[in-house]
């Protein structure tokens, strides 16, 4: 009998045990099939991508895990009549690595996922997180989902308007056990110069004022940069960059709940979106703070790593540590951004 796969191996925390079962789908047909089937056996199931935004607890998972292997990009118009089109589709396979979408994007000049480079992780995974960074996010690009319907056992088309787009949020994480993402499909303008820099830290990198536009190139090449300062790029030779990205999300609280001197941003709603770097820092928890394998990072606070033999427990000890220190200096619950599998904080 063949050793079982740890979920350490797929996850970019490199934390999680082993996968009572574990399958491989390389096509639609098969990721359907072993998730149908797993749910007739009602057997417990574990879609797993580029594994970015997962912290498996160290016992593993009691179920099948159904890696998802599926290629593919397929643009409607391509060259120069894309050019001409003045737009362009892209269906992408679920399983195709997010930024080598958005080197492809750049080169080929579809615009508006530039800003969002250096993001670990597959297509699949973007809509339900509804990933965004430096004043992008993937709902400002997708036109639709198609999504395998465990509940209603059919393949389904969602439009964008029947995503749910929020902050970090979606009809697919709100619905974590029914929906499994086959393939997005993204309407992309086609140019040179990328979408209007809306985030203050990029458009400085840039030199440019909030609102303008420079080549897309440059845009990706910038956000690779301020990324890369952060440990926010992943390397596999640097334990700092052994993480899930930003463990936390940004809280969105009513605006006499903001701290004072902490940044907000003002949401249509009247609610008001301020920074859980900074709620974190000012708490009193510095970059690289922590005594053992699980540290946060020694660049950016919001990102929890794991230095070489750093297990789930530890890690989600950390978790608290800085989620407990927030609400008791502030009174802001911070909201982890990972899913959790088999473990809670």
């Amino acid at each position: 009998m063949p050793d079982p796969v740890l979920l350490a191996s797929l996850t970019t925390l490199r934390v999680g045990g082993p996968a009572q079962e574990f399958v491989t789908a390389t096509t639609e047909d098969e990721l359907v099939a072993a998730v149908r089937d797993a749910d007739d056996a009602r057997t417990p199931v574990l879609v797993v991508g580029g594994g970015s935004n997962l912290l498996v607890a160290d016992a593993g998972f009691p179920g099948r895990v159904v890696h998802v292997a599926t290629r593919g990009v397929h643009p409607d118009v391509e060259g120069e009549d894309a050019v001409t089109c003045g737009g362009v589709l892209v269906r992408v396979a679920a399983g195709e690595t997010w930024d080598d979408l958005v080197a492809r994007a750049v080169a080929d000049r579809w615009i508006g996922i530039e800003a969002l480079a250096g993001i670990p992780g597959s297509v699949g995974a973007t809509p339900i997180q509804n990933v965004g960074a430096y004043g992008q996010e993937v709902a400002d690009t997708i036109a639709s989902v198609r999504a395998w319907d465990r509940r209603d056992r059919t393949v389904r088309t969602l439009p964008a308007a029947d995503c749910g787009f929020a902050y970090r949020h979606s009809r697919f994480k709100a619905e974590p056990e029914r929906f499994v993402v086959l393939e997005v499909t993204f309407q992309f303008r086609v140019g040179t110069l990328g979408a209007p820099v809306r985030y203050a830290e990029l458009a400085r990198s840039l030199g440019v004022e909030p609102g303008g536009r420079v080549p897309a190139a440059q845009v990706r090449d910038a956000v690779l940069a301020l990324r890369r300062g952060k440990g926010m790029v992943l390397d596999a030779d640097d334990h700092d960059t052994w993480s899930a990205g930003s463990f936390f999300t940004n809280p969105i609280v009513d605006p006499d709940a903001v701290p004072e001197g902490a940044p907000a941003y003002p949401q249509p709603d009247g609610t008001v979106k301020t920074s859980a770097a900074w709620l974190i820092e000012h708490a009193g928890f510095a970059k690289g703070h922590g005594a053992g394998a699980a540290r946060l990072s020694g660049k950016h606070t919001l990102a929890l790593t794991n230095r070489g033999e750093a297990t789930a427990s530890d890690l989600l000890a950390l978790a608290r540590e800085v989620r407990d220190g927030v609400r008791e200096r502030y009174g802001i619950t911070l909201v982890n951004e990972p899913v959790l599998v088999g473990c809670a904080l």
